[in-house]
């Protein structure tokens, strides 16, 4: 006669055959890692996605972790099957053009390891080429920076751990983010120093003035949205990347703004879409600010607009 526990492992059993992933794990059940890394490799190539050798790499990684891969490849009598199973979970999830990044939770920046939703942009090496910039063009002397529409923390976190006398202000529109940035920022033992508010751009700092701003806002031309990748059209929110019809939104509303927020010679930094530097050069010269100058990313692509507010002398 069957009691209670026998009825638990029926239902974990049950729930475990009914998990999306079970063809993965089918497919996967009287094969060695080598042979499994070789079908995922297949797959994601099926999927389309191109980098799917280095992806299959950091999904074997992250499953097997503290396990080294390549000891794991090595000796079938090393790996679990739990963890061909958990690894069939998160294969399935990234062949559902789910970003890879969403899928093991965290994406590496910069020197840090950010926690990333689904309500956040996935932090990407061309806003690195922000960092540079203002580590370039900023002394370690103490200052106050506010970064515009902070999403996962990024920049933040990035400027302020390379920064030990900065403080800074994080504003986003998204509670969601907020919580993200909040969780990155206390993972990098960062939370003394910074602080995040929820605002749309600086509307709501009437009495406040900053040292150095710091955005990556929505640039993409919303016609353009429909044709992106999966992981970023269906995956990545929406209001982080639409930058209307023209794609420089919110770059009308930031750079209006700096004027009064910047304190006399501070500076800011803009990250750009590849082709709009003269826009946002424009603008931000029709709004009187000065020493411009537009910097490109590693891949040679114009990226980051680069300024400061007028000093009292003019």
């Amino acid at each position: 006669m069957a009691g209670p526990f026998d009825s638990l492992v029926d239902q974990a059993r049950a729930d475990f055959d009914a998990r999306p992933s079970q063809p993965l794990r089918e497919a996967w059940q009287d094969l060695d890692l080598v042979a499994v890394r070789a079908d995922l490799v297949a797959r994601l190539l099926a999927a389309g996605i191109d980098d799917a050798v280095i992806e299959a790499r950091f999904l074997l990684q992250h499953t097997l972790a503290p396990m080294p891969l390549e000891a794991a490849l090595a000796g079938r009598e090393l790996v679990a099957w739990r963890q061909i199973s958990d690894l069939a979970d998160l294969a399935w999830q990234r062949l559902q053009r789910i970003p890879l990044s969403q899928v093991l939770g965290s994406q590496p920046f910069w020197t840090l390891d950010l926690k990333v939703t689904a309500d956040v942009l996935t932090p990407r090496a061309d806003t690195e080429a922000l960092v540079e910039a203002v580590l370039a063009r900023c002394s370690d002397a103490p200052l106050h920076m506010l970064d515009l529409g902070t999403g996962s923390g990024a920049i933040l976190a990035a400027l302020l751990s390379e920064r030990a006398a900065w403080t800074g202000l994080g504003i986003d529109l998204s509670p969601a983010a907020l919580a993200v940035a909040r969780q990155n920022l206390d993972a990098c033992a960062l939370t003394a120093r910074a602080q995040l508010a929820q605002g749309r751009w600086g509307e709501g700092l009437r009495d406040h003035s900053f040292d150095l701003i710091v955005s990556n806002p929505p640039y993409i031309v919303r016609e353009v949205l429909a044709g992106l990748e999966p992981e970023v059209r269906d995956h990545e929110p929406a209001m982080a990347l639409d930058g209307g019809e023209d794609g420089l939104d919110a770059y009308r509303v930031i750079i209006a703004d700096l004027p009064r927020l910047l304190r006399p010679g501070a500076r800011f930094a803009l990250e750009i879409g590849f082709d709009q530097a003269g826009a946002v050069l424009g603008l931000a010269e029709a709004a009187g600010l000065t020493a411009l100058e537009c910097l490109q990313d590693l891949s040679g692509h114009d990226r980051v607009v680069f300024g400061q507010a007028v000093l009292p002398n003019g």
